[in-house]
């Protein structure tokens, strides 16, 4: 019986930054969770966290970076009979250095995480969540996606393709109970900069980050309001308006000043 079941939040990325804060709001707000990460020992930490709000929390080891893996976690999920209302694909890395100076397999290893991951999980439970009626999904895309990125050309590229990805899947849900948002944060106070190797580029040094709690507050109510999407922050909002009225080439040259090291 449908009212016997139990219902949960899907969550990548949830054992830090963003991902941990919107899992969270989930926790408190009373949702069972299912996260996803590939490090047992943070999954454990993380759901011993968010059981004290008196939550079931399943974890699932598991590296969205491999191909397969993100059709390997749906399977598990659908074959334990867990009924997800909601999916949020936070998992995300950038690599950061000049184009063609950095390692192509772990460009392509980005792109595996950031476009085919996050496309797989929202493919498989969105047709679920059509054929009963309801469901929501967030997507994290960035501000990065609303202007060319040097020194991250490849991660910009990935978030530009989420947010355009995330709008037309919107369309094409309308009216049928399922909702998808797009969460576009700027630079966040994470562990995305030391992962991407970025620690001593400029906007890390001499910018202001955000604090995930509110990036991840921001998303989450825009999630539950059914929104389109949501810019994280006055300034990013203000950095998205401008841009919509500069040229590509201006915004990449000024991205270049922002993003170059601090220390040449």
């Amino acid at each position: 019986m449908e009212n016997q079941q139990k219902h949960y939040a899907l969550i990548t990325g949830a054992t830090s930054g963003i991902g941990l804060e919107l899992a969270k709001l989930f926790a408190k707000d009373k949702f069972n969770l299912i996260l996803v990460a590939r490090g047992e020992e943070g999954l454990k930490a993380t759901a011993g966290l968010l059981e004290t709000e008196g939550i079931e929390v399943i974890t699932i080891i598991k590296d969205l970076f491999e191909t397969g893996a993100a059709s390997e976690v749906y399977r598990e999920v659908t074959e334990r009979g867990l009924w997800v209302d909601v999916l949020v694909n936070d998992a995300g890395q950038g690599v950061y250095g000049k184009f063609i100076e950095n390692e192509l397999d772990r460009e392509l290893n980005i792109i595996q995480l950031n476009i085919a991951s996050l496309v797989t999980l929202t493919k498989a439970f969105a047709k679920q969540m059509v054929s009963r009626g309801t469901g929501k999904i967030l997507n994290l895309a960035s501000v990065a996606g609303k202007a060319p990125g040097p020194y991250q050309a490849v991660y910009h590229g990935t978030k530009a393709f989420v947010h355009s990805f995330n709008e037309a899947i919107r369309v094409e849900l309308k009216d049928t109970g399922v909702t998808i948002t797009s969460l576009l944060p700027g630079a966040t106070k994470t562990d995305f900069f030391r992962k991407a190797g970025m620690l001593n580029s400029k906007i890390v040094q001499e910018g202001e980050l955000a604090d995930p709690a509110e990036v991840a507050r921001d998303g989450y109510e825009a999630m539950l309001a059914g929104k389109d999407m949501v810019v994280s922050g006055f300034k990013n909002k203000l950095q998205v308006a401008l841009g919509n009225i500069t040229p590509d080439s201006m915004q990449a040259a000024q991205m270049k000043k922002a993003q170059e090291p601090a220390k040449e």
